[in-house]
């Protein structure tokens, strides 16, 4: 399902995210089963960022990615991220606030598709659980790719096929019936998570997402597939000039 396209485009999908903010980062780990933070631990594990290291979050929500992303970089490194959503970078903000990373890290109103940054800034781009929803994939994966140093990587942590056998019926289940369900319950409305969860459907196969790094010309590509495929984490390095 590409909400873009059946929804009214972007300003529907900012207005999505904008009415859904408030609740969530609560929402996200009670349906993850608390799983999405030892998501994005393990996804901000693989991006090669050290102290001192300079990082992109894109699409960054409320923050959390970005936040782990700094806790790699340390208090002489910075992370900047970026979202369409003014109501989830308040929240971004928020979250910042409360750690000792509120001076590491700078976010900023931005379109993934289209980012604000000279070739070559940045020693990791990274994006969390919005590849799926972006209007053009390609596109924002360019953008990832052009402003990371080479050598530096690029990062996709997305919701994923499972791959065991009866589990994956099972999870099939739960996001098609209980994930709307309790998205209605925890907002008090309906809509957000029947998209949401129709959006992992959607999405492509965690091979085909590789496919695209690969395509992109990325060096060292891996996907790592996380809590029996639930979640995958895509990794990938600029190539170095001959």
């Amino acid at each position: 399902m590409e909400f873009g396209e059946t929804a009214g485009g972007a300003e529907a999908l900012r207005a999505m995210y904008g009415a859904i903010a408030h609740r969530y980062d609560l929402l996200n780990n009670v349906l993850s089963f608390n799983q999405a933070n030892s998501w994005r631990r393990f996804a901000a594990d693989r991006s090669g960022l050290g102290p001192g290291g300079c990082g992109l979050d894109v699409a960054c929500g409320t923050g959390l990615l970005t936040l782990e992303l700094a806790r790699r970089v340390g208090r002489s490194g910075r992370v900047v991220g970026v979202d369409f959503c003014d109501a989830m970078l308040a929240r971004a903000r928020a979250n910042a606030a409360r750690t000792p990373f509120w001076d590491t890290v700078r976010f900023s109103s931005g379109e993934a598709g289209t980012l604000s940054f000279a070739d070559r800034t940045f020693d990791c781009a990274a994006i969390g659980f919005a590849l799926r929803v972006v209007p053009d994939v390609a596109r924002v994966l360019g953008e990832m790719i052009r402003v990371v140093k080479p050598g530096g990587r690029v990062v996709s942590l997305e919701l994923a096929r499972p791959v065991v056998p009866g589990f994956k019926q099972v999870y099939w289940v739960y996001m098609q019936r209980m994930v709307p369900l309790m998205g209605r319950l925890g907002l008090g409305f309906e809509g957000p998570y029947d998209f949401l969860a129709g959006s992992a459907a959607g999405f492509l196969h965690q091979a085909e997402v590789r496919d695209l790094f690969l395509g992109f010309g990325l060096a060292d590509v891996r996907y790592y597939e996380l809590t029996g495929g639930v979640a995958a984490v895509h990794v990938g390095t600029r190539p170095r000039p001959v």
